[in-house]
């Protein structure tokens, strides 16, 4: 996705539709529940929107970007214990919000004083807001300002529909989604109603392991003791932004290895969140412990789908145990010690 900034015609029309928006107060008769689709007429992604404000505590319009934001989406809807705040940190979306002005940073004054635009009172300055999985909020691109605007004129037609029929985006199938689809005609682009099936993920299914030097393997199993005991292996996003330079500001991602039963880390990696980067990255941090201490244990616990296929090749050939268990109760003592440092 380029990184240029939007232009002071797209902010018009961005600020235009988020006006019309607010006007409406769909929130007043929409839940974030009430989940529809707007078509990326650019690319052809679906971005996944709910209405927010039906609490009276945040206003504005959620749009969770293709299979990874909608399954971002149904992790929050769950309320996915799992994740806690790497559900947060994950999500992949664009927001359009209205907020008291203290929330405005002084990139966000710059179009509304270009445009001439006046806000007053609270919750009603609007701010919109880029999300990554990984990634700091951050400010609009030019393709994000110009879908987050496609997608507040089309809640708007769809909340308004609602309002008079509240049954009109609940599917005759459960797998289903109302999604507005956008065609060209004679330049201008025009919008039909259709229902259609998310591509969702299975966990564990984003990826596959690549292969690991099996020459290499070989080799650490003959040097390679085995131990009694048994390795918790995790990673998390570190909640404290990091930055290289003027690019967009990140969450570390670490890979810690600990002891089960003494709480002793033998190990962590801090690496940015680039999938799929991070994952050789790991291996490649994984396999180089092992040789220079010569030991493996008998057992690793790992809690997270993805991180049990990515070692699965190494421990299989290893012989070493692999299980995936809930609780990591070493590694939750780390982590709450980082927050603790970090916070």
């Amino acid at each position: 996705m380029s990184d240029i900034s939007p232009s002071l015609k797209e902010w018009k029309n961005l600020y235009e539709a988020a006006i019309e928006f607010k006007k409406v107060e769909c929130w007043n008769w929409m839940q974030d529940s009430d989940i529809f689709g707007v078509k990326n007429p650019a690319t052809g992604e679906i971005g996944y929107c709910c209405i927010l404000g039906k609490l009276g505590d945040y206003f504005g319009l959620a749009v969770y970007l293709g299979t990874e934001g909608f399954k971002g989406y149904l992790k929050l809807q769950l309320g996915d214990p799992e994740s806690g705040i790497e559900t947060f940190m994950l999500q992949k979306c664009l927001m359009a919000a209205f907020r008291d002005r203290a929330a405005l940073q002084k990139n966000d004054f710059e179009p509304i004083k270009k445009l001439g635009l006046k806000f007053r009172g609270r919750k009603e300055w609007p701010l919109f807001r880029s999300y990554l999985p990984g990634y700091h909020p951050w400010y609009l691109t030019s393709e994000e300002a110009k879908f987050l605007t496609l997608a507040l004129q089309q809640a708007v037609d769809v909340a308004l529909r609602f309002k008079e029929d509240p049954d009109m985006l609940e599917p005759l199938d459960d797998v289903y989604v109302f999604v507005r689809v956008p065609e060209e005609e004679n330049g201008e682009l025009r919008w039909r109603d259709e229902w259609l099936k998310p591509p969702l993920i299975e966990e564990g299914a984003e990826f596959v392991a690549e292969p690991v030097d099996e020459v290499r393997l070989d080799r650490l199993k003959r040097i390679a003791r085995h131990e009694q005991g048994t390795w918790e292996i995790d990673f998390f996003y570190i909640a404290r932004g990091a930055r290289d330079g003027k690019g967009r500001p990140y969450y570390p991602y670490a890979f810690i290895w600990v002891d089960h039963h003494s709480g002793f880390i033998y190990h962590s990696l801090i690496v940015k969140p680039s999938k799929p980067e991070y994952r050789s990255e790991f291996i490649e941090e994984f396999l180089s412990f092992i040789e220079n201490t010569e030991v493996v244990p008998d057992k690793i616990m790992v809690s997270k789908e993805e991180l049990f296929q990515l070692l699965k090749p190494v421990t299989s050939v290893l012989d070493i145990e692999l299980k995936r268990s809930r609780e990591l109760k070493e590694i939750e003592q780390v982590k709450a010690g980082m927050l603790e440092f970090f916070g």
